[in-house]
């Protein structure tokens, strides 16, 4: 976490006689870890990230370690960023799908035009206090909606 949030390159030559954080260092070095170098990964907004590299050896982080590293660690970010942009956007798509599908059922159920079906969702996710995603996947996967005056 020093190395996300402190500084860009965090060195510990011999993580049994780490003293900055003892509790991590004495797992580490039980697990058999013996080193550990690690750098920010820089990624959008303040979502930070740190890759962290480990070595049974004491000592086995060297300068040309850090200069080799941190191209390495800027690929890194590169590609956690573009990871979460595109879990973003399967997750809208999808979000996306499950209120076409919930406006679906309300436009046959009640003879709705999709933008009644919609502003009835709205309204629901409103008065309950209830994220439209949430209140769409309610309807589509029990087949009944609570708004604010009973079943829809």
């Amino acid at each position: 976490m020093d190395a996300a949030f402190e500084s860009e390159v965090v060195d510990v030559p011999d993580m049994a006689t780490e003293t900055r954080w003892p509790a991590f260092a004495e797992r580490a070095s039980r697990a058999g870890a013996g080193s550990m170098l690690s750098f920010r990964l820089f990624v959008s907004g303040d979502d930070l990230g740190a890759m962290n590299l480990y070595n049974r050896r004491p000592h086995a982080f060297d300068a040309e370690s850090r200069h080799t590293g941190m191209p390495f660690a800027a690929h890194a970010a590169v590609a956690l960023a573009q990871l979460q942009d595109h879990q973003q956007m399967l997750a809208a798509v999808d979000s996306r799908d499950i209120i076409g599908q919930a406006k679906g059922i309300l436009m046959e159920r009640h003879k709705l035009t999709g933008d009644q079906a919609f502003h009835l969702l709205t309204t629901a996710s409103q008065h309950r206090n209830v994220k439209l995603r949430a209140l769409a996947e309610e309807l589509v996967f029990s087949g009944q909606l609570k708004g604010p005056r009973g079943s829809i």
